[in-house]
């Protein structure tokens, strides 16, 4: 207790309020860091373990709100404050250095897309603050090159070991679609595309990352559970439409994710719903709700409904997907919701604590 009552109630209120991405009070995310007076007023830091670019005013009026309702008046200015950290990833692993965090972007079947996804998921953290890349684990069919307008380049090695990631639009990426050409089969048995990813994995120069998105292989095949055996994951993402066919698929994704201890951040559902571009007649095409119901099943989150919508694919298509091409748009925010939807889901995750603890190593005297 302090000797300011107004200042103590203050507290209370600010930390009672669930921030709706955490789906946590900010006194469970312990994040405000400090609250202060001056003759001016108050002064709230808080600080979140997601990117908070584009969130501060909305976080501070929504604040704003929830102290009048709770009948405290004061004049108060919230700072806010992004603290991006390490979370566990399935045992024995260790998290990658200079990686905080990779997410795996995964779906039971093709053609819902995952790859999409991914991209404007990567291309969303980076407009909000965050550091980030692409692993283009799909290797037989390598879609980021196309989709993050890098197509035909190729990265150079200082020496031969260790491979400098292309970027683009705010982002790193690496492919094997860099390293073949667009119309080559990979004719590989799933020994070599595990090791090929490995590869890609460990000997890119990622330099510091807050989050390395991977976009998975469609399926639950031995070549995808290898993958999410070896490749340290602090949470995976569930990509699947809305139809029964593509949610039972996506049930045996998730599945597969708990059999290995990966923790399933939640799922997104895409395509679902379009809307016209000549009458703004909106339809579900492909149904309703199977997302939802789905995550309700399983109690994981529901971190995004999103449209069908052929300007989607244009912009894809051409190199720079929605989030970079119309940031202002409704179909850009769908996805900027998912991205922080996601790593709020992340935030909430047991922390990484492995490099607590001491080392011990044996020597030969």
């Amino acid at each position: 207790m302090s000797d300011d009552p107004t200042l103590d109630a203050l507290r209370a209120a600010i930390e009672s309020y669930v921030e709706p991405y955490l789906h946590q009070s900010l006194r469970e995310a312990g994040a405000l860091r400090d609250l202060s007076t001056s003759p001016e007023g108050y002064t709230a830091h808080i600080v979140l373990g997601m990117p908070v670019g584009g969130y501060q005013e909305t976080l501070a009026a929504a604040l704003g709100a929830h102290l009048a309702a709770a009948g405290v008046h004061a004049s108060v200015r919230f700072t806010v404050e992004a603290q991006i950290r390490a979370h566990t990833v399935q045992r024995p692993l260790q998290p990658l250095a200079g990686i905080k965090n990779v997410v795996a972007v995964a779906s039971g079947k093709g053609g819902v897309g995952k790859s999409t996804v991914a991209a404007n998921l990567a291309l969303g953290w980076a407009a909000q603050g965050a550091r980030v890349g692409v692993l283009d684990a799909d290797i037989y069919g390598p879609s980021q090159p196309l989709m993050l307008g890098l197509a035909g380049q190729r990265p150079n090695s200082p020496d031969g070991q260790h491979i400098i990631p292309l970027r683009n639009h705010g982002i790193v990426a690496m492919s094997i679609g860099f390293m073949v050409d667009a119309e080559q089969p990979m004719v590989w048995r799933g020994p070599m595309v595990t090791q090929a990813l490995q590869q890609l994995l460990s000997q890119t120069q990622w330099g510091e990352l807050d989050y390395l998105v991977v976009d998975m292989p469609p399926g639950t095949g031995d070549i995808q559970l290898t993958l999410a055996q070896k490749v340290p994951v602090a949470g995976a993402v569930i990509v699947t439409t809305p139809q029964d066919i593509a949610l039972a698929d996506a049930r045996k994704g998730l599945k597969m994710f708990e059999k290995v201890s990966v923790p399933v951040l939640g799922i997104v559902e895409n395509m679902s719903l379009h809307v016209c571009s000549n009458c703004g007649h909106v339809e579900h095409i492909f149904g309703a709700g199977g997302g939802a119901r789905m995550a309700e099943q399983y109690g994981v989150r529901l971190l995004g409904e999103l449209p069908l919508d052929a300007l989607v694919r244009e912009e894809a298509d051409g190199g720079r997907p929605t989030v970079v091409a119309e940031p202002g748009s409704a179909r850009a925010e769908a996805y900027l919701q998912m991205a922080r939807r996601i790593a709020g889901a992340l935030a909430t995750r047991p922390l990484d604590r492995s490099g607590m603890f001491p080392k011990i190593v044996v020597e030969k005297s």
